[in-house]
């Protein structure tokens, strides 16, 4: 919570306007009207100022003070380009968020001919990561297409999944897709198997050599006490070499570099890019934004304070401390209004009170009548299905070798 610091902002454009990250209000005094409760300030004289926006910021800074955890929003209507922001100025780790930009990269590599979804891709000991997804608990040698690859990382956050795709384009591909769509907003994305090695590298240099497997053993230590030990083990040094330092501490080391992590006014406009097309084709837009309406992440976040009614094409991200969830509400092919939102929160709290805040983000747009078509009933997602995955090869993959537009 920081009511003191709250930056309140709505920025009103015309739909034609070239999409812009929003810029909040920056004087002190403009924040301190907006923690009293006046309404925030609209960026044009040209056309009224519509109601749900003031709303919105309301009803954020009433969920942000029922935390000691900080909160981040950004909120837009694809219909009216108007959109509000809720300390989303700020850059907020990402976690598993920046798989999105690893899967538009891969899209528009598949759209150049580069390879195509049921390109075959074999499963390294160098791919592993920790975390959710099954694919960490294949052989080496095991074979998977990049379509199933692709889902497997959207749907359930597979972090060697994702590695192996960002080994496919190169993350190079992955930060110059997302410096060009959004050019401002964004830090260096690095694979998965990164950030492990730089936040125990907080703790020991020789965590260099971690390897992926490594990582998979640390992660089933039930303690930070027991996975320090582990880490000890595995490195061959003594456990008294990383100093009085936690583990805790090691994490706020690293967000402190800035790696994935963004504005989420700038996370916000490459969603906007997304679901007008202009990043990936018809074919490759329309695929992804149903595969992340699949997604078997985030049950208890943003979906849940959602109307029932309201389809969500989303991406999760979790790490310690750190939880977030963006996505487009609504939908196209439905006809109805098309909302961006991108949010996160942080705070040594447990992850149930993290998610808590999300939820009540879902729940403020409802009320906010930005939906107002809607039936504000909240819903959850069945759990996520103990089969999730075999590697396979093309030609058990829908449309082998088929080109994207």
């Amino acid at each position: 919570m920081r009511r003191w610091f709250a930056r309140l902002s709505v920025v009103l454009a015309a739909p034609s306007a070239a999409a812009q990250p929003a810029t909040p209000a920056a004087s002190p005094s403009a924040s301190a009207a907006a923690t009293a409760g006046a309404r925030p300030a609209v960026s044009s004289s040209a056309a009224p100022s519509p109601a749900w926006p003031a709303r919105l910021l309301a009803e954020l800074e009433r969920a942000d003070g029922r935390t000691t955890a900080d909160l981040g929003v950004y909120v837009r209507d694809l219909e009216s380009d108007v959109s509000a922001s809720y300390h989303a100025e700020e850059s907020w780790y990402l976690a598993s968020m920046v798989k999105l930009p690893v899967a538009l990269a891969v899209l528009r590599s598949a759209e150049h001919g580069e390879h195509f979804l049921d390109t075959n891709l074999t499963l390294r000991a160098d791919d592993y990561v920790d975390g959710a997804g099954p694919t960490n608990g294949f052989e080496p040698g095991a074979v998977f297409t990049v379509r199933t690859l692709l889902e497997q990382m959207m749907i359930y956050s597979d972090n060697t999944a994702s590695d192996m795709l960002i080994g496919l384009v190169g993350i190079d591909a992955v930060n110059a897709l997302a410096q060009e769509t959004v050019p401002a907003g964004f830090g260096a994305i690095t694979r998965l198997a990164d950030v492990r090695r730089r936040i125990y590298g907080e703790l020991t240099p020789a965590a260099v050599h971690l390897s992926g497997r490594d990582f998979v053993v640390l992660q089933r230590q039930g303690s930070d006490a027991r996975r320090l030990q582990a880490l000890a083990g595995l490195l061959s040094v003594p456990a008294a070499s990383f100093g009085t330092r936690s583990l805790a501490q090691a994490y706020a080391a690293y967000y402190a570099t800035g790696l994935n992590s963004a504005r989420l006014d700038a996370y916000g406009e490459l969603l906007v890019k997304l679901a007008r097309g202009e990043i990936l084709g018809p074919s490759g837009t329309a695929y992804l934004l149903q595969v992340m309406q699949r997604a078997q992440t985030g049950a208890r976040r943003i979906k849940a304070g959602l109307p029932k009614s309201a389809p969500f094409a989303h991406k999760t991200g979790t790490q310690r401390a750190r939880i977030c969830d963006a996505g487009i509400i609504g939908s196209r092919a439905a006809g109805g209004r098309r909302v961006v939102v991108a949010a996160c929160t942080r705070g040594d709290l447990p992850t149930a009170r993290l998610e808590q805040s999300l939820k009540e983000v879902g729940e403020a747009i409802g009320r906010s009548g930005l939906l107002a078509d809607e039936d504000h009933h909240g819903h959850t997602e069945p759990p996520v299905p103990a089969s999730a995955v075999q590697p396979g090869a093309a030609g058990r993959q829908p449309g082998p070798g088929r080109r994207l537009d």
